[in-house]
């Protein structure tokens, strides 16, 4: 795209912003896409159609089709057509959407290609399922050669009407950008391309699991970027959120390799790039078909390291489970000091030094929790437990932070964990000593840390997400607890003790 077109399509986007609600524009889902985003993405697109027809639902301002014509223009052999249908409920963006449509038809016209601009105010969703759902009241659409969308990003929670359209076309997803992708998969021809902007968050994690497994099924993927700050993709709209531009095929084969690239803001000629083979991305085997991030050198490094170590929890006879007590609804038990027929109720704030500290009395969460027949279903007996934060703030530094509840330090014949933790236990019951602390220096790794960064794009951490990590073997972890007396090692030292772990391989 030209520098002048850059400007002028970003001067929209800015003048819109200034003139609305950031209120509002969140409301609906509403993040323009800024131009030298727009850019980019149309370059991942291959043009090999003579006729071109383009789909953008929830077209904004159009930025993006925008960017489509003018690179599809500026090639040596131009399609002989294009046709661009953009949709658009947002009346008060309409005006600009139509400027842009306009400028689309006169740069065509000027380079003899055929050109036909469709906007369709109509709600994208129920369009689209009339369009791709085989009943005697669907309406035959045509397909696409090209779609590129930056979906609206919003939660279907509250949508009633429209969750219940999407469950009865067998689509369920918990967000609106992942229901747009995947009806745009729908309406594309075999071998038609999808350029997309999105959070990250549809990569792992079970309510986006229905729309991962169709997403790598019918497409191909072909490059995945990445901004490695979380505020560059939309800082206009002061947007927190780990966004991923990803290029795909609709074919039904599996790539090799996928490049992943990187890039601190829109500086993509910087970008750095890898070529990963795709096993590396999409394990072989997961059933949850998670999607893997590895984005530098450093990523495969870790990647590597973490070979070392090759055990599932379910072939170490371990478990982890969510803290059973929700603190809310339990009120009525909950006791700020340990007294007569209570145990302990254990938070993050009792993590101290790889351990747990109890009790807190400076803090203001309860320490204890009745021992009654109405909580006997919040309570595991005692034992060695190894602790996960659930939550971590952008801020901290680690993600999965690691704890061991030792029942040598606490009397009590019951413990109750709070739902803000997750916990490894033994069919229910506790862990042995050194396995137990074995596995606490191994959460509490920076490898482990960065390598569930490369496939969580969110900083909670879920049970889902621990039991799809690697483990050391049973002997392994006995080994490591050897390195643990009664305070956890120092980053420094943790990481050397794993790492030697690695070089054994046994």
């Amino acid at each position: 795209m030209t520098l002048e077109s850059l400007n002028m399509l970003d001067h929209v986007r800015q003048s819109f912003n200034a003139s609305t609600s950031r209120i509002y524009r969140s409301q609906i889902g509403q993040f323009l896409t800024p131009a030298s985003i727009a850019d980019f993405m149309s370059s991942l697109f291959e043009t090999r159609a003579k006729e071109v027809r383009i789909l953008d639902p929830g077209a904004g301002a159009g930025v993006l089709f925008a960017a489509c014509v003018d690179k599809f223009l500026s090639q040596k052999k131009r399609p002989f057509s294009i046709e661009i249908v953009a949709y658009e409920t947002d009346s008060a963006i309409l005006p600009h959407l139509q400027e842009t449509m306009d400028r689309c038809a006169i740069l065509c016209a000027s380079c003899n290609v055929s050109f036909n601009g469709i906007i369709k105010e109509d709600d994208f969703i129920a369009s689209a399922i009339s369009e791709t759902e085989e009943s005697f009241f669907a309406v035959p659409g045509r397909c696409f050669t090209h779609a590129i969308l930056n979906p609206p990003y919003k939660k279907i929670n509250g949508e009633e009407n429209t969750r219940t359209m999407l469950y009865s076309a067998g689509l369920e997803v918990a967000n609106l950008y992942a229901a747009f992708v995947w009806l745009t998969m729908r309406l594309l021809e075999p071998g038609g391309q999808i350029v997309a902007i999105t959070p990250r968050s549809f990569c792992n994690g079970p309510y986006f699991k229905k729309f991962r497994v169709a997403f790598l099924e019918m497409l191909s993927l072909r490059q995945i970027h990445v901004f490695n700050s979380r505020n560059k993709a939309f800082g206009d709209d002061n947007v927190l959120q780990e966004n991923i531009i990803y290029s795909a095929i609709l074919k039904n084969e599996k790539p090799k390799q996928v490049i992943i690239s990187a890039s601190e803001s829109d500086d993509f000629d910087h970008a750095s790039m890898l070529n990963i083979f795709y096993d590396q991305i999409v394990y072989p085997g997961d059933r949850d078909v998670f999607i893997h991030l590895g984005i530098d050198d450093t990523a495969i490094s870790v990647m590597e390291q973490m070979q070392c170590f090759k055990f599932t929890l379910d072939k170490l006879n371990l478990s982890v489970s969510t803290g059973r007590t929700v603190d809310f609804r339990a009120k009525e038990h909950l006791r700020q000091s340990p007294e007569k027929d209570t145990v302990p109720l254990i938070y993050p704030c009792h993590f101290q030094d790889g351990f747990i500290s109890w009790p807190l009395e400076s803090g203001k969460k309860p320490n204890a929790i009745m021992s009654t027949h109405d909580t006997s279903d919040l309570l595991v007996e005692k034992g060695y437990y190894v602790l996960i934060k659930r939550f971590s703030s952008k801020e901290q530094k680690r993600r999965v932070m690691a704890a061991i509840y030792d029942p040598s330090k606490i009397n009590a014949p019951f413990v109750s964990f709070e739902n803000h933790l997750n916990y490894f236990h033994w069919n229910g019951e506790g862990l042995p000593e050194k396995l137990a602390k074995g596995l606490a220096l191994y959460l509490n790794s920076s490898v482990v840390d960065q390598y569930f960064r490369l496939f969580s794009g969110h900083t909670q951490v879920n049970a889902t997400d621990l039991r799809k990590l690697p483990y050391p073997s049973e002997r392994q972890l006995i080994r490591l607890g050897n390195h643990l007396q009664k305070k956890m090692p120092d980053q420094e030292t943790i990481d050397k003790i794993i790492g030697k772990e690695c070089e054994n391989r046994v």
